[in-house]
């Protein structure tokens, strides 16, 4: 770096007065520019002065009305996620519960702030999750009441439309106490309990459910409580209460189980964690995908391993290999192999790869692994099945491949080509000029293209059959 980097150190060199004119002329025209530096002034006089204005902003943002679009919502993220920082670094280091309440105030905005943007994407969620973990930061300095807390707790919690509250118990834990946690439960059965009040009823009758309403609202309150349930008996390391809120069919879904097992196992009761484990794979689990899946096999691998069952656990790590090409778990099965079986072992498995039916899957493992003469083989002799529009894959195997393997490289960046082109997929055409332009460079290195045209054939190709494609080729770099 020079002395002229825009960085902290050379700003500083500028001096007080400098920096403050700097300041004042780039906020000029912009709101949340100036909001922002109001609040860092206001900061500099301390936590009450800033804990006032954030509590402004906070009533301005609870008035808002206004749709915020795709367009606008980064910017709102970014005043949400401003004012935690501002929590985190101005007031609550110096008082903990004025910090407490502003971070409930700010999570008690999840409501209003979803209401009229879209979240798709969690961004907006991930501030009030932040806001949560930020409480469980300060639990231990916040004085409350742990009654107190516990029915504030209740209020909020079978008030969240959002699950902006999700994680709460746990995050105040330590100020619940086991006398705040129990009272907390008995709040939670009583409200689960309670009939349902006229304003309910009128609610759900307004969503058209006023032949069920009753129904309805009791299956809401049985959920909610089930999840307070969950938290405090987690908090109390009660696995018993934790499993209690499942009926058994629900133990085998991959979802559920799993979370289930897991605390078993940590609760050394390897038995039961496996039973459960093995009804699930054997039932629901069987219809799981992702994710859900990939916890019931990590959490059957702990319990086998728990239970010192090495043969089984190699041979489960093998099929999970055969089946996916997870890397990991054929590390973890050669590590159970006795010394040299597993030389033995890795060749089968590289050998399988090579016959794996999804190639881009087989590249993506066996340039990992790393095994490039066998990358490199696999794609030349299955070059006509590359499916080009598998580009999270391939660009990587193309760029562990282009030194020591650079015709393998090209086809691969060739079938991405292709498939940009063909597709007439113009977000793809930035790319596909930097493939095409990479693929020159590998020419000087290639001394025999075999079957495949050299590079000067390929690129008459492509202006023949897609010379009207100007967006691609207005990218692609004049020769030499």
């Amino acid at each position: 770096m020079t002395k002229k980097t825009l960085n902290t150190t050379n700003l500083e060199k500028l001096g007080a007065e400098r920096l403050a004119a700097l300041v004042m002329d780039l906020v000029q025209g912009s709101a949340a520019l100036q909001r922002r530096a109001r609040l860092e002034i206001s900061a500099a006089q301390g936590p009450q002065d800033i804990a006032v204005d954030i509590r402004k902003r906070f009533a301005m943002m609870r008035r808002a009305t206004a749709f915020v679009n795709w367009r606008k919502q980064k910017a709102l993220i970014k005043d949400l996620d401003g004012l935690l920082q501002m929590i985190n670094a101005n007031v609550a280091p110096y008082n903990a519960d004025e910090g407490f309440d502003l971070l409930w105030s700010l999570i008690q905005l999840a409501p209003s702030i979803h209401e009229r943007t879209d979240d798709s994407n969690g961004a907006v969620g991930d501030v009030f999750r932040d806001a949560i973990d930020a409480i469980a930061a300060i639990a231990p300095r916040i004085n409350v009441a742990p009654l107190v807390l516990a029915d504030r707790i209740l209020d909020a919690v079978v008030g969240a439309g959002y699950g902006e509250f999700d994680g709460i118990i746990p995050a105040t834990s330590a100020i619940l106490g086991n006398t705040g946690l129990e009272h907390l439960k008995a709040g939670a059965n009583a409200w689960a309990d309670a009939a349902p009040t006229p304003e309910e009823v009128e609610r759900y009758s307004g969503f058209g459910l006023s032949r069920s309403a009753a129904g309805s609202i009791q299956r809401n309150k049985d959920l909610t409580r089930s999840v307070i349930l969950a938290d405090i008996a987690d908090v109390q390391g009660d696995v018993d209460a934790y499993i209690a809120r499942y009926s058994p069919q629900q133990l085998t879904f991959g979802t559920i189980a799993p979370q289930v097992a897991r605390r078993l196992l940590d609760a050394g009761r390897v038995e039961e964690a496996m039973q459960i484990i093995r009804r699930a794979m054997a039932e629901g689990g069987k219809a799981s995908q992702g994710t859900g899946r990939h916890d019931l096999e990590l959490v059957f691998e702990d319990g086998l391993k728990q239970q010192g069952n090495t043969a089984e656990l190699a041979d489960h790590l093998w099929q999970r290999f055969a089946q996916t090409l997870d890397a990991d778990s054929l590390r973890r099965h050669l590590k159970l192999l006795p010394d040299f079986d597993d030389i033995a072992a890795e060749d089968a498995a590289l050998d399988l790869a090579e016959r794996f039916a999804k190639l881009e899957v087989a590249i993506d493992f066996l340039t990992g692994w790393p095994a490039l003469d066998r990358a490199a083989r696999l794609v030349l002799d299955r070059a006509k099945h590359l499916d080009g529009d598998q580009f999270e894959a391939l660009t990587p195997a193309a760029d562990a491949l282009s030194e020591k393997h650079p015709l393998a490289a090209v086809i691969i960046r060739r079938a991405m080509i292709d498939d940009a082109l063909i597709g007439a997929k113009s977000k793809r055409y930035r790319h596909a000029a930097r493939h095409l332009a990479e693929c020159q460079s590998s020419d000087a290195r290639i001394d025999n293209y075999g079957a495949y045209p050299d590079h000067s054939a390929y690129l008459a190709h492509l202006r023949q059959k897609h010379h009207r494609k100007s967006g691609f080729w207005d990218l692609v770099a004049p020769p030499g």
